[in-house]
C-alpha cells in the first residue's frame, strides 16, 4: 500500500491534504454527489466480530457433524451424527409404546374394541394421524370426499362401512395393483342414442330429490341398464363398488352434466392398496377409525363417537 499522502483515498491529490467531516471526525472518500459526499468509515467491529464466529463454528461443524461429500459417502464428523438413524431410532420407540395397545388389532374383535373407552383413548387419535398422512388428501380432513372420491362419513359405502369391509379395501385397494384388489368399472354408454343419453341422465339427475318420473322412457332405460349394478331404484349398497344415486354426494356428481359424461365415457376409480405400506394391526385400527366418522363430518380428535345402528359402520355402500 502507497505511504504516499497525495494517493491516500479523500486526499487532494495536489497537496496530500484530506477533508475532515466536521460532523463526524471522518475522512472523506473524496467522492461527492450533488453535494454529498461519501464518509471513509471504518468497518464496524461487531460485523468483524460476527464474521469471525460464523467461520469459526463452520470450522468446528465440519469437524463434529457430517459435512463434506466424498462420491457416494461423506465425512462422518467426530461425533458420527445420522438423522436417518435418529429418525429410526425414534419410530423405534414409537413402535415400542404402541406394542401393548396395538397388538389387539392385529386379529381384532371390533365390537370389543369399540366398547373399550380407555383403548380407544389411545387407539383412535393414532388412527386419526394415519387418517391425516394417508386418507385425507383424496377423502378429505374429515371424510367429506370430492369430485371423484367417495364420503366417508355417510351412510352410502361403495364397497361396505362395516370395519372388517374397510380393512379388506384397504388391504387390497379398488382397481389397484394387489393380485387380489377389487374391481369395479362403469361401462360406457356411448351406442345409446344422444336422446336416451339425454333422457336418461335427467332422470338420474331427477334421482335424489325423488323427482324421476317412474312411467317414462327413462325409467325404462334405467331399469335395463342401471339396476343390474345401481339395485332397485337406484339405492346401490350391492357391494360391487356401484355406487347410490339418491343421496346428495355421488362420487362423481348428480348433475345432468356430469351424469352424461358418465354415461357417455364410463368411469373407472383407483384407490391404491395400503398392505405394504401399512402393518395388519394400523389396517384394521384405521379401519374402526373410519367406519366410526360421524355423519356430519365433524371429527372429534380427541374422542370419536361410537358408530350407532345405521350409520357408516352398519351401511353398505
Amino acid at each position: 500500500m502507497s505511504t504516499d499522502p497525495k494517493k491516500l483515498p479523500g486526499a487532494d491529490p495536489h497537496t496530500g491534504n484530506r477533508e475532515i467531516d466536521p460532523v463526524t471526525g471522518y475522512d472523506t472518500t473524496g467522492h461527492d454527489w450533488g453535494g454529498i459526499k461519501e464518509l471513509n468509515t471504518p468497518f464496524p467491529k461487531v460485523a468483524l466480530v460476527a464474521l469471525a464466529l460464523t467461520v469459526a463454528y463452520s470450522v468446528i461443524a465440519w469437524v463434529l457433524l457430517p459435512a463434506w461429500p466424498l462420491g457416494r459417502d461423506y465425512t462422518r464428523g467426530i461425533l458420527g451424527l445420522d438423522q436417518q438413524e435418529v429418525a429410526e431410532e425414534r419410530l423405534r420407540d414409537l413402535a415400542t409404546l404402541r406394542a401393548d395397545w396395538l397388538g389387539r388389532f392385529e386379529d381384532p374383535d371390533f365390537t370389543a374394541l369399540s366398547n373399550d373407552p380407555e383403548l380407544m383413548g389411545l387407539a383412535m387419535p393414532a388412527a386419526d394421524r394415519l387418517y391425516q398422512d394417508n386418507c385425507s388428501a383424496c377423502h378429505g380432513r374429515a371424510g367429506g370426499g370430492g369430485p371423484g372420491y367417495p364420503v366417508l362419513h355417510d351412510t352410502y359405502w361403495l364397497w361396505g362401512g362395516a370395519p372388517d369391509d374397510i380393512a379388506v379395501t384397504l388391504q387390497v385397494g379398488i382397481n389397484a395393483a394387489h393380485p387380489d384388489t377389487r374391481w369395479a368399472q362403469m361401462p360406457a354408454f356411448d351406442w345409446m342414442e344422444d336422446g336416451q343419453l339425454s333422457a336418461l341422465s335427467g332422470y338420474v339427475a331427477a334421482m335424489p330429490s325423488d323427482e324421476a318420473d317412474p312411467d317414462s322412457e327413462a325409467a325404462t332405460l334405467f331399469t335395463e341398464n342401471c339396476v343390474a349394478c345401481h339395485g332397485e331404484g337406484g339405492a346401490g349398497g350391492l357391494m360391487n363398488g356401484a355406487p347410490s344415486l339418491v343421496d346428495d354426494t355421488v362420487i362423481y356428481g348428480q348433475d345432468e352434466e356430469s351424469v352424461m359424461v358418465s354415461l357417455r365415457n364410463g368411469r373407472q376409480g383407483v384407490m391404491p392398496y395400503w398392505s405394504e405400506r401399512m402393518s395388519d394391526a394400523e389396517i384394521n385400527a384405521l379401519s374402526l377409525y373410519v367406519s366410526r366418522l360421524p355423519d356430519d363430518g365433524a371429527v372429534d380428535r380427541t374422542e370419536t363417537p361410537q358408530a350407532s345402528e345405521g350409520s357408516a359402520a352398519e351401511a353398505t355402500q
